[in-house]
């Protein structure tokens, strides 16, 4: 493990010194993503302007709703913006010498371009966070399952992450599936409990972006069932365990030198 987070930390070194280089776009992109939370937060306001409640959620419990999302959104960008990266490594065969090397793949291709620039935004979503979740009354217990359930959610993050790689070496496409990931996990931003049948049990037992998302805040608000706690670590457990197999799949099917 010390080797391995030696490793880590020097990927992370390297990938921080490539997006130094441009400073004026790392200017316009968080001041981009800024706006965005900014502009997403006051949509959020304005519903409640016209509504006391939405779905049995307060104001407060909505927008941790949407605190949570941005958290666990930004950190999985954080650790795995790598995944990004990835279908030049296939199409260019530089796969096989990150296959050659006496480490985990997953070191490099999914841990190995750290983003700490999103690591600034995970600050102020964290001290919101928590100033929105001390307006509502939780118990030591409710706070104990909120945190195992946010790191179920990056463990499925996790698990999305290898799939896309897997789905990289088999199709030598990265961006459109990262991107339809993204599209689905962005349902998240709000209560899962807005979406009708049977698009709330798609979300949910199929493709769990309500167990990665929702699930946390509805624990911490007490309004999460212990049956159903203990599907999101089920879930996740079989997510994970089906994106290792596809991955040995790609692996078996890779041919070197762009496929």
């Amino acid at each position: 493990m010390k080797r391995n987070f030696t490793l880590f930390f020097l990927f992370a070194k390297n990938a921080l010194a490539t997006t130094s280089q441009g400073r004026t776009g790392i200017v316009l992109l968080l001041l981009g993503k800024i706006i965005r939370f900014i502009f997403l937060f006051f949509l959020l306001f304005f519903i409640f302007q016209r509504t006391q409640f939405l779905k049995g959620y307060s104001f407060s419990q909505a927008a941790l709703f949407y605190l949570v999302f941005n958290l666990i959104d930004t950190l999985s960008q954080v650790l795995f913006r790598e995944v990004y990266r990835f279908r030049y490594l296939v199409t260019t065969g530089g796969l096989d010498m990150v296959l050659l090397k006496p480490y985990h793949p997953f070191l490099r291709i999914l841990l190995g371009g750290v983003d700490l620039l999103d690591l600034i935004l995970i600050v102020p979503y964290l001290i919101l966070t928590v100033i929105a979740a001390h307006s509502i009354a939780t118990t030591p217990v409710q706070i104990f399952i909120f945190i195992l359930l946010f790191l179920n959610a990056i463990w499925i993050a996790t698990s999305f992450h290898i799939i896309v790689l897997a789905l990289g070496i088999l199709t030598t496409e990265v961006d459109h599936t990262i991107l339809i990931y993204r599209d689905m996990t962005s349902l998240g931003r709000f209560p899962m409990d807005i979406y009708k049948e049977p698009i709330k049990s798609f979300f949910t037992f199929i493709i769990p972006v309500a167990v990665m998302m929702s699930y946390p805040v509805q624990a911490l608000v007490g309004k999460l069932s212990l049956p159903f706690t203990g599907l999101a670590f089920v879930l996740s457990s079989s997510i994970c365990f089906g994106a290792l197999k596809l991955w040995s799949v790609a692996l078996e099917k890779y041919q070197s030198w762009g496929g």
